[in-house]
């Protein structure tokens, strides 16, 4: 898709007024309720299928296509960052009227962060099309990955703080309590960090190494940065509604790594059967109306299997207990 200067700064300013008015909106620092999650996420979903319906219109199919299964990809993979979004807040204890605001910050820090990462990925693209194997590699290697970490003992799970962010800690030290939404005050006459702001960063930072895997993924449906770029930031700036919206449904999705492993491994395979046709190997390739497919199709049976196992576990539990199973399927909120 041949995107000029223009609509390239077009894009960048429509999409900086649309964080601007959810911040606006936001601004204020509150418990968010469940119906204001959902009617946020419904918003930005339709958003993100206007955007998709544009380029139908005024692009191609082809372009259209590879959007949708990047946006669902991205944002099926951002689903599991969920998981570790609650980790964080737990462990920094970020008061409930606060969290929307470190959720924002935070993801706008992941999505300037993931720019570059594209911009990155596309140069090295374009000089070196063999990377689609290291790519493609990368990626079955990351599904394996999943699969044991989602066999091991989930509840074992704890976040640990990056090097880069305890680095800032140990530079600039950190305030012994919240400050409002302040993200630095004067502490014993030295300026230090509050930790509204580590918490913003730790967001920020730990979705970085996300992105490790969901760009080469996306790399893998598409090679379009304007594509790339426009999936990742409609998947991005919808998380903070989705964390609110499901946050109590997360424990459920229990097959989740599973699903997002078969997907990533599909995509691996399909870099590297594009690579290989690069070199002029006879092999096939995956259309992306393939790929949507598979994608789709993955995710469905994965949450349909997910809510079942979950059913079953809880009344078993109940039985055992000799509790309500319909009180222990109940929402269990966790933030």
């Amino acid at each position: 898709m041949d995107v000029s200067l223009t609509l390239w700064a077009l894009t960048v300013v429509g999409l900086g007024l649309l964080i601007g008015a959810d911040f606006f909106i936001g601004r204020k620092p509150h418990e968010v309720s469940l119906k204001e999650a959902a009617i946020w996420t419904v918003v930005w979903i339709v958003l993100a299928g206007l955007f998709g319906a544009g380029l139908l219109l005024f692009g191609s199919g082809k372009s259209a296509g590879e959007f949708f299964a990047g946006y669902i990809t991205e944002k099926s993979l951002s689903v599991d960052n969920l998981f570790v979004f609650v980790l964080i807040m737990g462990k920094f204890a970020v008061p409930a009227r606060f969290q929307q605001r470190v959720l924002l910050i935070g993801v706008l820090i992941a999505l300037v962060l993931r720019a570059v990462f594209i911009a990155a990925g596309a140069a090295v693209i374009d000089r070196f099309s063999s990377v689609f194997f290291l790519f493609g590699a990368f990626l079955i290697w990351t599904a394996v990955k999943l699969i044991q970490e989602a066999r091991a003992d989930a509840d074992d799970e704890e976040f640990e703080e990056n090097r880069l962010l305890k680095a800032a800690e140990r530079r600039f030290g950190v305030a012994d309590r919240y400050h409002g939404t302040r993200l630095w005050i004067r502490q014993n006459g030295k300026r230090v960090m509050t930790p509204m702001l580590v918490v913003m960063l730790a967001i920020g930072t730990t979705d970085v190494l996300f992105a490790l895997d969901s760009i080469p993924a996306i790399f893998g449906l598409t090679q379009d940065p304007y594509i790339v770029f426009t999936a990742n930031a409609f998947a991005l700036m919808g998380l903070r509604q989705l964390y609110f919206l499901i946050g109590g449904l997360l424990k459920k999705l229990v097959h989740l790594s599973y699903g997002l492993s078969v997907i990533l491994a599909f995509i691996g395979v399909k870099l590297v059967l594009h690579a290989l046709h690069e070199t002029g190997v006879p092999v096939p390739e995956i259309s992306t109306a393939v790929s949507l497919g598979v994608i789709c199709a993955v995710l469905v049976v994965t949450t349909v299997t997910s809510l079942v196992a979950s059913h079953r576990q809880a009344e078993a539990e109940a039985e055992g207990s000799g509790e309500d199973p319909l009180a222990t399927t109940g929402d269990r909120r966790e933030h």
